[in-house]
């Protein structure tokens, strides 16, 4: 009788073992929307003061459209936009605060990019806003473009995109600067005003914001016409918690796709009649897309509702901040923001 080759019984034998061994115990996977449900608040990681984006009113009542996205999901998964806890958070701080479990959802002005979303266990649900990096000079500084800046100071956020793109551009460009690295965004736009550095650069919409807020100020204040990044801004959350990364991210889309649809906090009462399967999906009358997610059918409706569509979000925060919506538009009128169909 012919022996099994000794490599033959070896193999067998690992194999046996192999499905003889105990299987690990799988790792519980993350549900932070069962977590936020039985909470009954969402705690939202914001930016401290960012007018148009997140501020606190001189009541103490938070405004801003990543204010509003916050209340978008709050209205999604716990029926009300105002269960939200305001979490304000640094940029040094955001994503250890994310990671940690601090906050469920990060909407603060953040750059979705393929480094973050590899090395710091986030990832980003979508953008609400397309931006880009300029620069804000005072004018009597006496330049009007960012090619004239050889040489300056420059007021930065550190360890920021903003950084990153500031020294990229000036490499660029065979240019040099000094920068003068401040966390605190109030202090860093104080250094910029009392003088310490020739120019503040930052993400366009948050320098249009700044300059607006100052007044009679503000004339004495120009942004240089370069756009020197992509900037696209939207919501975190840690990755592979994905039944939470849906319900955010469809909070979005249903955000757009009501502007689509013509569906707006004012009207929403009056499409319950609609003969569009769209919207009668949209509303929940129809189909079962809520709870595929977890959710209640009406979850879409209910946002609309509480809050407002994408368009009325732009027009309570970011219009008065005299921001055109440019590639912010729906792709309809040739913007960049797009809802997959909701079916």
């Amino acid at each position: 009788m012919r022996r099994p080759a000794p490599t033959l019984v070896m193999l067998g034998a690992f194999a046996l073992g192999v499905l003889a061994a105990p299987a690990a115990p799988a790792q519980p996977a993350a549900d932070t929307l069962g977590t936020v449900r039985a909470r009954g608040v969402l705690a939202c990681g914001v930016a401290p003061s960012d007018p148009g984006f997140s501020i606190p009113d001189a009541q103490g009542v938070w405004r801003g459209l990543d204010v509003d996205y916050c209340r978008a999901v709050a209205a999604a998964v716990l029926g009300d936009a105002e269960k939200v806890r305001f979490v304000p958070s640094s940029t040094q701080q955001r994503f250890t605060m994310l990671q940690s479990g601090e906050v469920d959802l990060l909407v603060r002005n953040t750059t979705w990019t393929l480094g973050r979303e590899a090395s710091l266990g986030l990832v980003f649900a979508g953008v609400n806003f397309y931006d880009g990096q300029g620069f804000m000079v005072r004018k009597d500084l006496g330049v009007s473009s960012a090619r004239q800046l050889d040489g300056a100071t420059i007021c930065v956020h550190p360890g920021t995109t903003t950084e990153q793109n500031l020294a990229d551009y000036f490499r660029t460009h065979g240019m040099t600067f000094s920068p003068v690295l401040i966390e605190g965004t109030e202090e860093l736009r104080g250094a910029f005003l009392a003088g310490r550095c020739d120019a503040f650069t930052g993400d366009a919409s948050t320098l249009a914001a700044f300059r607006a807020a100052q007044g009679p100020k503000a004339d004495s204040l120009a942004i240089m016409p370069e756009i020197i990044s992509k900037e696209p801004l939207g919501p975190a959350v840690r990755q592979g918690d994905w039944r939470w990364f849906q319900a955010v991210r469809w909070s979005h889309f249903a955000l757009l796709a009501a502007e689509e649809l013509g569906v707006t906090r004012q009207n929403i009462d009056q499409f319950a009649s609609s003969p569009n399967p769209d919207v009668q999906r949209f509303l929940g009358r129809t189909g079962d897309l809520g709870r595929a997610m977890g959710l209640e059918n009406d979850w879409a409706a209910r946002i609309v509702a509480q809050v407002g569509n994408f368009g009325e979000l732009w027009e309570r925060n970011i219009t008065p901040l005299g921001v055109p919506r440019g590639p912010n538009e729906l792709w309809t009128r040739g913007g960049l923001h797009y809802a997959p169909p909701l079916r």
